[in-house]
């Protein structure tokens, strides 16, 4: 049965994934280290982990199968993920696959590179904007529609 996985620190787009599972009927696993508010939807459950590097991201990984649906923005739990099956989704509603999943850690490792070599380097990502969020929506409707067909 599907399944969808949000690892939830940081994520801004818990309240959009649960409309999806909601519409879908579909079991959603808000995994966090703690400090969010609960939903009071049957079909969320909070999972509070204990801290710790990548506990909640080692929780989401032995899980997830396909035929499920995870939301991260963290690369190498999305490699696992994708490796598992899954179907992955980035915050922004771009894909993880298997397709372009080794060119994602590749710039991953090539950016902590150039960060460490040079620590005042400024920047980062764009601000999330209204487009992301929706372009989110259109695509977590997609993949938990074919997730439940996997």
């Amino acid at each position: 049965m599907t399944a969808i996985y949000i690892d939830a620190d940081a994520c801004p787009v818990k309240a959009e994934a649960e409309r999806v599972a909601t519409r879908h009927k579909v079991k959603m696993y808000v995994v966090c280290n703690g400090g969010l508010r609960p939903s009071q939807n049957p079909l969320v459950e909070t999972v509070i982990v204990p801290d710790g590097p990548d506990v909640a991201d080692m929780w989401i990984a032995d899980r997830a199968v396909k035929g499920d649906v995870v939301v991260t923005g963290d690369i190498p739990l999305a490699a696992k993920c994708v490796a598992s099956g899954a179907r992955v989704v980035r915050h922004n509603g771009e894909m993880f696959t298997e397709a372009n999943i080794g060119q994602q850690l590749a710039t991953r490792d090539l950016m902590a590179d150039l960060r460490e070599a040079n620590p005042f380097r400024q920047g980062g990502g764009r601000p999330f904007s209204k487009a992301d969020r929706s372009r989110f929506l259109d695509v977590m409707e997609r993949e938990t529609r074919a997730a439940q067909k996997d």
